[in-house]
């Protein structure tokens, strides 16, 4: 049976590709035939994980070390991907962080902290990759949240940088046409298992730490009856990345119906 690989020929940069909803996205885009880029900012151990997995799939895996908060380290991370893989046809804003804190004594610094990876990264990723994913007809992806589309008390911060992210989306969507569709996939609550090692703490990934009467209170609101898998946000990303490029400055939510109740 021939197998069915639409990004065959392609190559997508995923930021924060290292693990969790990253590496399945990641592992996805690599499952539909594209060599893949991604990016890390201290998970290096994991990384590598990722890269052989990708490997192991007979794709093409490039690390690219990148602190999306830096313009600096984001050109020169772009500036890697093109000279590794000679061409860019996707980029996945996946590199986040996930924050909590009481409105009425979040701090500044708490405040910037969110921002400055949440909605500058992204902005600053898709403005140094923009040239060649037009040469391209390519594609922006951009990970947005369910906390973007509804407030939550305790992460202001938080909700606040995934709304920009999602104006930003269709900002760009509008402004990079019509060589490039960006949409955007906002996850509902994803179940992950415990971190096993200390840098998977670290590492930014937007995801709230393991709690499983957290986890189940949220799969009990959730009209799908359970809560989302790294899986389900994958396959909703390779839908942007395979769809029709006509799509464009879409904000879909992968939650379950969470965002109904």
């Amino acid at each position: 049976m021939t197998l069915i690989e639409p990004l065959a020929g392609r190559t997508a940069f995923v930021t924060g590709g290292a693990q969790r909803i990253g590496r399945a996205i990641a592992l996805a885009l690599a499952q539909a035939g594209a060599d893949l880029a991604i990016s890390y900012r201290s998970s290096h151990a994991a990384a590598a994980q990722t890269a052989a997995e990708i490997a192991a799939l007979g794709r093409r895996a490039v690390l690219v070390e990148c602190d999306v908060r830096s313009e600096i380290s984001v050109r020169a991370a772009v500036a890697s991907v093109l000279t590794e893989c000679g061409h860019l046809d996707l980029l996945v804003n996946n590199a986040a962080v996930f924050a909590s804190a009481a409105l009425e004594s979040l701090t500044l610094e708490q405040w910037d902290a969110v921002f400055e990876t949440n909605a500058r990264g992204p902005f600053l990723v898709a403005r140094e990759a923009l040239p060649h994913l037009r040469a391209a007809q390519g594609r922006i992806v951009n990970m947005g949240s369910l906390g973007g589309l509804h407030p939550w008390a305790g992460h202001a911060h938080y909700c606040a940088s995934k709304a920009a992210l999602h104006m930003l989306t269709q900002t760009m969507a509008k402004a990079f046409a019509p060589e490039v569709s960006v949409n955007c996939v906002a996850p509902g609550w994803i179940a992950f298992p415990a971190p096993t090692v200390a840098s998977e703490v670290a590492e930014a990934q937007d995801s709230p730490a393991p709690d499983r009467g957290q986890s189940a209170r949220f799969a009990a609101k959730t009209p799908m009856g359970r809560n989302g898998s790294a899986s389900d946000v994958a396959k909703a990303v390779l839908f942007f990345a395979t769809g029709p490029h006509f799509i464009t400055g879409q904000i879909l939510a992968v939650d379950g119906g969470l965002g109904l109740s």
